[in-house]
């Protein structure tokens, strides 16, 4: 860990091999402008997170890599050093930092056979820095192109979440917090509505906001995670794909799958799901990341 100036730094190690350039491209397509930017080889993102003593603490943060040191720099403003260690545990596992790449390719190089050099060594799984605002995408992003979901995020961000001042110009606003979504109470149709989110839409993110109040499901990486995702699909409007999507982004469920994806369906050049779910038993208990394989082969 290192100083510098209104700065501060520091390091987290990684198993070779490593596809930055496919993770960051992941993060740059799924941006919430104002929230977060890839640029210059880096990802940044504006923070907003609570210290072990209840204190709300505000900043920006930016993750670039070392290839050379097998790294990854971490560097945020001085503002969020209390909650330092939170703050790496939380890009460690946005980042995937703890992958066997070796290991998992073991299993899932019998992708190869559907067509070569299908899974590449050293794919990660993309996961994320705050639950909530993934979660929260994922379920505008139902039904629409990823970039209308960016949009309306964005939008989002910019209306209810937090005005910040940062060096990075494009960092504007921290992503409204289940607290500030929980707020709007019963106006959340209205004031979503006027941002071109539709009121069932507006109603699951108000559920969703309410279950991370409570933590009535574990958005950590969590022991049983097909528990979580039960609870998750009860939530009304959200289904079977949003909910295993929101496990294997934001509770490091590296076991989930998504054989109704249009993307995975693409790629694998097949419009059956129970032919697709039956073909992706061998690929257990990496399916996530043979699901990230056949997103980056399109």
């Amino acid at each position: 860990m290192s100083k510098h100036g209104e700065t501060i730094s520091s390091e987290l190690g990684y198993q070779q091999p490593y596809r930055w350039d496919a993770i960051l491209k992941f993060f740059a397509g799924r941006a919430i402008a104002g929230v977060e930017i890839v640029k210059d080889d880096a990802y940044f993102r504006t923070v907003r997170i609570a210290h072990d003593e209840g204190q709300l603490l505000h900043g920006w943060l930016k993750v670039s890599n070392n290839p050379d040191k097998c790294t990854l720099t971490i560097t945020a403003n001085n503002a969020l050093n209390p909650a330092l260690p939170k703050i790496l545990s939380q890009v460690e596992r946005q980042f995937d930092l703890l992958c066997d790449p070796k290991e998992v390719y073991d299993k899932l190089s019998v992708m190869d056979e559907i067509r070569p050099d299908l899974c590449k060594i050293g794919t990660r799984v993309p996961g994320c820095f705050d639950a909530f605002e993934m979660s929260v995408r994922a379920v505008l992003g139902q039904q629409i192109t990823v970039k209308a979901a960016g949009t309306l995020a964005a939008r989002i961000a910019r209306s209810f979440g937090m005005p910040l001042q940062t060096h990075i110009e494009e960092l504007t606003h921290t992503f409204p917090s289940p607290e500030d979504i929980l707020n709007l109470g019963d106006d959340i149709v209205e004031r979503f509505g006027e941002h071109g989110v539709i009121s069932a839409r507006s109603r699951t993110i108000q559920e969703l906001a309410r279950c991370f109040k409570k933590n009535d499901i574990d958005f950590t990486t969590c022991t049983n995670p097909e528990k979580e995702i039960e609870k998750l699909s009860k939530i009304r409007g959200i289904g079977r794909w949003t909910a295993n999507y929101i496990a294997m982004r934001a509770m490091g469920f590296k076991d989930a799958f998504l054989e109704t994806d249009y993307g995975v369906k693409k790629a694998l050049r097949c419009d059956n799901p129970k032919q697709i779910l039956a073909l992706a038993e061998k690929w257990r208990p990496w399916r996530s990341y043979a699901t990230v394989n056949l997103w980056n082969s399109l």
